[in-house]
C-alpha cells in the first residue's frame, strides 16, 4: 500500500526464522504471493461491474505505460542483482512495520468488508463509494508484486508506483468522503443498526483520507522517493565508475604496447 513490497527488507543479514517474520509482516502489504489470484479476481469484477468511472479503469493502463516509458528512456536499472536486498529501498523499523499493518486494515480489509456489507445489505450508495478505491488498491498491490518480482526496474520506478496510485486514490477517497458526508442522509426514525453503519462508513472515509495523505506527504515524499533516487544514482555512478576503469591499460606494458600502436 505505502510501496512495501519494495520499502521493507530485512535491516542486517536475519536468520531464516527472522526472515520468516520478515516476510510474514512485509508479506501483509508486500508479497501477499497468496492473494495475487484473488487480487486479479477483483480487478475483473470491479471492471465488469460498473461501478468503476472509466477515468479509474483507464488509470492503471496509462501507469503501465508510463512506467515502462521510464523504465526505458528515463530510469534504466544499472543493478544485476535480483536479491531481495538489491530490492530494498527503504529499511523498516518495527514501528514502520506496525504503521503499514495499520494501513493494510484500514484501507484493505476494511474497505473490503464495507463494500461486501453494502452488498449485502442492499447498500449501492456504500458500494458504488467505496468500489473505486478498492480497485485501485488492488492494482496497486498487484503492480508493487510483479514490479517487485523482476530485476528489470530501478529504484526511481518501483518508487512511482505507490507514489502515482496514492495521489489518485486521494482524489477517489475526497469523492468518498463527499458522498458518505454530504449525499447520504437517513431518515429520522431510523434504527441504531442503520445509524452504526452509516457512522462507520463515514468514519471509514475520513480514515482512509487521513492514513493515505499523511502517508503520501509524510512518507513517500519526503523520505521514499529521495532515498530511491539516491540509491539509483549512488548505483549508476558506481556502473560508470567501473565501466571507466575496465577502460584504463590494466598494466604499464599494455599501456606501452597501446602507445607504440598508435604511433
Amino acid at each position: 500500500m505505502s510501496g512495501v513490497s519494495l520499502a521493507v527488507a530485512p535491516r542486517s543479514d536475519p536468520s531464516a526464522t527472522e526472515a520468516k517474520k520478515m516476510q510474514s509482516v512485509g508479506g501483509v502489504m508486500g508479497s501477499l504471493r497468496v492473494i495475487e489470484l484473488q487480487l486479479v479476481a477483483f480487478i475483473m469484477v470491479f471492471s465488469a461491474s460498473g461501478l468503476i468511472p472509466l477515468l479509474d479503469l483507464a488509470f492503471p493502463i496509462f501507469t503501465t505505460l508510463y512506467l515502462l516509458i521510464l523504465s526505458r528512456l528515463a530510469f534504466p536499472n544499472f543493478s544485476r542483482s535480483s536479491s531481495s536486498s538489491s530490492q530494498e529501498i527503504f529499511r523498516g523499523s518495527r514501528l514502520f512495520q506496525l504503521y503499514v499493518i495499520v494501513g493494510t486494515t484500514v484501507g484493505l480489509f476494511l474497505p473490503l468488508a464495507y463494500v461486501l456489507g453494502g452488498f449485502a445489505r442492499g447498500d449501492e450508495h456504500a458500494v458504488r463509494s467505496a468500489t473505486p478505491h478498492l480497485f485501485l488498491l488492488s492494482c496497486q498491490i498487484l503492480t508493487e508484486n510483479l514490479i517487485s518480482g523482476f530485476s528489470l526496474f530501478s529504484a526511481p520506478v518501483r518508487a512511482m508506483v505507490p507514489l502515482l496510485y496514492t495521489v489518485r486514490r486521494i482524489f477517489v477517497i475526497v469523492d468518498w468522503v463527499a458522498d458518505d458526508w454530504t449525499r447520504k442522509s437517513l431518515p429520522s426514525n431510523s434504527v441504531i443498526k442503520d445509524l452504526a453503519w452509516l457512522w462507520f462508513g463515514r468514519g471509514l472515509s475520513l480514515a482512509n483520507l487521513g492514513y493515505f495523505s499523511i502517508n503520501l506527504f509524510g512518507f513517500l515524499v519526503p523520505r521514499f522517493l529521495p532515498r530511491a533516487f539516491d540509491r539509483y544514482f549512488k548505483e549508476r555512478d558506481e556502473v560508470f565508475a567501473k565501466t571507466a576503469e575496465d577502460r584504463r591499460p590494466s598494466s604499464p606494458l599494455a599501456a606501452s604496447v597501446g602507445q607504440k600502436k598508435t604511433d
